[in-house]
């Protein structure tokens, strides 16, 4: 029980943190809206194509947009890391009767509710802009834990980046590199159908498609387990291995 209560406190500083912060509260939510606006009406006739699997394109990239939200408020949640190492507040929590595994579950956790929050919002727009939800009340709950899933696992990724660089230059640099292969080669934005076979094969393998097939089925056709269920494993499974060496890795670089 320690574990999960002082984890929970560290969770609820990095919350606190977030509440506080009226510019990043309102530029975290806008942005995606902006994204699902602008390109949703920008490629709105790629849905005319013969084969499109989705009434219209926003159907299609609203789940997309969400995955986009979720890992860039994952990736970029090990710089709460970095400035607590700056300040010296990461010593504090290092003297304290708590583990460095709670540190860290704490921290990650954070990142997958502010993800929630986001994701609410996004879904919302999207209903307004003509998504359906086939799925129901039901479905767009287990969309935002599906998209949870995928924030801890990124959130880890950042974690372990920022607990073993010291600049800020350096993490960003990282992420970057990291976020955008991790888009363009997925679902996203565009049916894996129209892709090359290279780019097919990139995206069987990127983890990121794996959470959008299942979030984009619920609100697109409904509770298809022969997509959620091998979906939500894979996720799953690349969750908890992140979260197991981002655990590791935080514990070695912070000790």
């Amino acid at each position: 029980m320690s574990f999960i209560s002082d984890g929970w406190y560290v969770c609820w500083r990095e919350l606190k943190h977030f509440i506080h912060s009226k510019v990043g509260v309102v530029s975290i939510t806008l942005q995606p809206i902006i994204w699902l606006v602008l390109m949703g009406n920008m490629f709105q006739r790629v849905a005319y194509i013969p084969g499109f699997p989705a009434n219209s394109y926003i159907e299609w990239m609203a789940a997309g947009v969400i995955a986009m939200t979720v890992l860039f408020g994952g990736i970029y949640g090990g710089m709460s890391v970095l400035w607590d190492k700056r300040f010296g507040f990461m010593n504090k929590m290092l003297a304290a009767p708590i583990s460095r595994s709670s540190v860290a579950f704490g921290k990650m956790f954070a990142a997958a509710i502010r993800s929630a929050f986001q994701v609410s919002i996004i879904l919302g727009i999207a209903l307004i802009l003509g998504a359906p939800m086939r799925a129901g009340v039901l479905g767009a709950v287990a969309l935002i834990l599906i998209a949870m899933l995928l924030c801890l696992a990124f959130a880890g990724i950042s974690l372990s980046i920022g607990a073993m660089v010291n600049g800020h230059e350096t993490f960003f640099a990282i992420v970057n590199f990291l976020t955008m292969p991790l888009i363009f080669l997925s679902s996203a934005l565009f049916p894996a159908d129209f892709m090359p076979n290279w780019l097919r094969i990139a995206v069987a393998y990127n983890p990121v498609t794996y959470a959008i097939d299942p979030m984009r089925t619920l609100m697109i056709t409904g509770w298809d387990w022969a997509i959620i269920i091998p979906g939500v494993t894979v996720v799953g499974i690349f969750t908890l291995f992140i979260g197991g060496m981002a655990t590791f890795l935080f514990r070695r670089s912070v000790a």
